[in-house]
């Protein structure tokens, strides 16, 4: 049962990562079909971060309340609705609309199903939980794309994501019985109240924890967006062997977290953090490289995915240990919420950076988040004594 419980939870992950690149691969068409300006994206995506921000910073109260289980299962539920939402909307204001709960339960079940896995799982589960959520943002496009290929109908793309949202809802609620009750701990006692946000920034180290979880996904989602756009347009690169090349930066995450899975528990979190910090330092320093050949960009792209493989993940899968089970659900929520900003807030910055300056400070730009990453990691370390679960 523990066995099939941990590929629910693995299919569970595909699913959040399924609906990740929709709007980026599905924008070109929708926007001149719906009459929205190519800018709109940007709107839409926000709306989807800030629905993502307030659930994640009340995940903890659900899943005490709720249990895991069904706050995954509610989730998801109105994950597959949004989506079916954006194939029948015609106009902006109405994917607008669906946007917000496409984030509510974005949010939700990422806070929840990683605490759920921190807490009962070991690190290594961690690290491939999140390779399987590259497996779906991988697959999602690839879906969108066939669609538009074959039939030029974006709409059966998210329409297809949402009926395998359902489809997995429907097994999510089956599994209910599976799932150990967060009602109470092992010996029967109640479980601890939920923590608000203001008591948890009170806790030592939180503060240092935070920024870090903001400063890394600040830079990886910088990656995402703007590798293609650096070879492109500094490189000299033709665009669509770019928007191949830019896709390393997955390959590499997927690699190094399928890796990082089998040494994760004897390496331990904090040092996996380390390693994965000095890796991308690497790949950052190949971007940096003042060469004439593309060798070494394009390698370096690939070398930073795969040193970042292990740190988000690996960050999460210590806060039980670093704060305790009873803080560690609100804890990480609160992680969601400050990646979820540091997601949200460093692309555009550097979108402006690229247009009025130069898109080669891409790896200057991104070097400066991991300065910020490895102070306030450090400091961490020294501000917290680990716990024994």
């Amino acid at each position: 049962m523990a066995s099939l419980l941990l590929a629910i939870v693995y299919i569970s992950f595909i699913s959040l990562g399924l609906p990740d690149g929709l709007l980026g691969a599905a924008w070109p068409v929708m926007h001149l079909e719906i009459g929205a300006p190519l800018s709109a994206a940007g709107l839409i995506s926000f709306i989807i971060t800030i629905g993502t921000i307030l659930s994640s910073l009340a995940s903890d109260r659900l899943t005490k309340r709720f249990g895991a289980a069904t706050v995954t299962a509610v989730s998801v539920g109105m994950t597959a609705a949004a989506l079916f939402g954006f194939s029948v909307s015609s106009a902006l204001w109405q994917l607008c609309l669906w946007a917000l709960p496409y984030g509510l339960g974005a949010g939700a079940v990422d806070a929840a199903l990683n605490n759920y896995v921190a807490t009962h799982y070991k690190a290594r589960h961690m690290n491939w939980l999140h390779c399987f959520w590259g497996v779906g943002a991988s697959v999602g496009p690839y879906i969108m794309g066939a669609y538009l290929t074959h039939t030029g109908v974006w709409e059966h793309g998210y329409r297809t994501v949402s009926l395998i949202q359902t489809v997995l809802t429907v097994f999510l609620f089956l599994s209910l019985p599976l799932w150990k009750r967060p009602t109470a701990d092992s010996d029967g006692a109640p479980a601890s109240p939920s923590v608000g946000a203001l008591q948890v920034l009170r806790i030592r180290g939180v503060k240092e924890l935070l920024l870090a979880f903001f400063a890394y996904c600040a830079a990886e989602m910088t990656a995402m967006v703007w590798s293609a756009s650096y070879l492109t347009e500094f490189r000299q690169l033709p665009a669509e062997q770019a928007a191949s090349l830019a896709s390393l930066f997955y390959l590499g995450m997927m690699i190094g977290r399928l890796i990082s899975g089998f040494v994760a528990d004897r390496v331990r979190d904090k040092n996996m953090i380390r390693i994965g910090i000095a890796v991308a330092a690497g790949g950052i320093t190949l971007i940096l490289l003042p060469v004439s050949a593309d060798i070494a960009a394009i390698l370096g792209i690939f070398v930073f995915g795969l040193g970042c493989a292990p740190i988000y993940p690996s960050f999460i899968h210590s806060t039980p240990v670093n704060f305790g089970e009873d803080y560690s659900g609100a804890i990480i929520g609160i992680e969601m919420a400050a990646a979820y900003a540091g997601s949200c807030l460093a692309p555009p910055v550097f979108g402006l950076i690229a247009d009025h300056i130069s898109a080669g400070w891409f790896p200057v730009y991104i070097a400066l988040f991991f300065l910020l990453l490895i102070g306030m990691s450090e400091r961490l370390n020294r501000l917290v004594t680990p716990q024994h679960k």
